[in-house]
């Protein structure tokens, strides 16, 4: 306050304007310093948000079933191919342990869906390996390692793993331990939609059907229409015409 003057107008007008462009400066800084941490913060939460969709992707792919066989068969369709030719052959499959067992072939979508589910599977364990836990991350190696070793794999504690981690970063409620849940396995893959192209196709046929029909009818309509006005125009020149009555 000592370098403050009063004693006259223009030391006053000095130090009120120098008083103004302290507080615009510090002003200032703090919105400068507030907006840096906003922006930090807003990519905090895009970068959790995008780690959490990806995870209940994954989720939702590894364990969307609770029925049926919960393995995923890591077979590819060069396997397939390579046991029914053995098969055909008469000759003995052995599966990557040694072991001797008997080629099947699947059934054409059968082997189709198993193999849908298998791409979705090695597709999730690798979005896990990229945005997991440690826990989560050893998981899912350890399931892609029995996946490259044509071993069948079971995703169940993988998924035990991702729900408690979800449901944690959501601030959700702990599952009771009284709460029995099902082993959780892949999704199994809807069927190809042909029918339903088909059907849109046959709707797309029968409205175009339709529309020609309904030209067809229009064309007539106005036909009539014409025959109608040619007609009652005759019918009036006759009447205005004298010689003619």
């Amino acid at each position: 306050m000592r370098g403050l003057d009063f004693s006259s107008w223009q030391g006053l007008l000095s130090t009120l304007v120098g008083l103004a462009i302290i507080t615009l400066i510090g002003v200032g800084i703090r919105l400068l310093v507030m907006q840096a941490v906003q922006q930090k913060r807003e990519a905090a939460n895009r970068q959790i948000n995008e780690r959490l969709k990806t995870l209940i992707a994954a989720y939702k792919t590894l364990g969307g079933s609770f029925t049926g066989d919960l393995s995923v068969d890591p077979s590819h369709l060069r396997d397939l191919r390579r046991r029914a030719a053995e098969l055909a052959q008469g000759e003995a499959v052995t599966n990557a342990e040694g072991a001797v067992i008997l080629p099947t072939v699947d059934s054409g979508e059968a082997g189709d869906r198993a193999r849908r589910t298998r791409d979705a599977v090695e597709a999730a364990l690798s979005d896990v390996i990229l945005l997991g836990t440690e826990e989560q991350v050893r998981l899912a190696a350890r399931a892609a390692s029995d996946m490259v070793e044509g071993r069948p794999i079971q995703t169940g504690a993988l998924v035990v793993s991702l729900r408690d981690f979800i449901r944690k970063v959501l601030d959700l409620d702990v599952i009771p331990a009284t709460v029995a849940i099902p082993q959780q396995g892949p999704a199994r893959p809807a069927s190809g939609g042909g029918g339903k192209g088909g059907g849109k196709d046959g709707e797309r046929a029968g409205t175009g059907k339709g529309g020609g029909g309904g030209g067809g009818m229009g064309g007539m309509g106005a036909g009539m229409g014409m025959g109608a006005g040619l007609g009652y125009g005759a019918g009036r020149s006759g009447e205005d015409d004298p010689e003619r009555a």
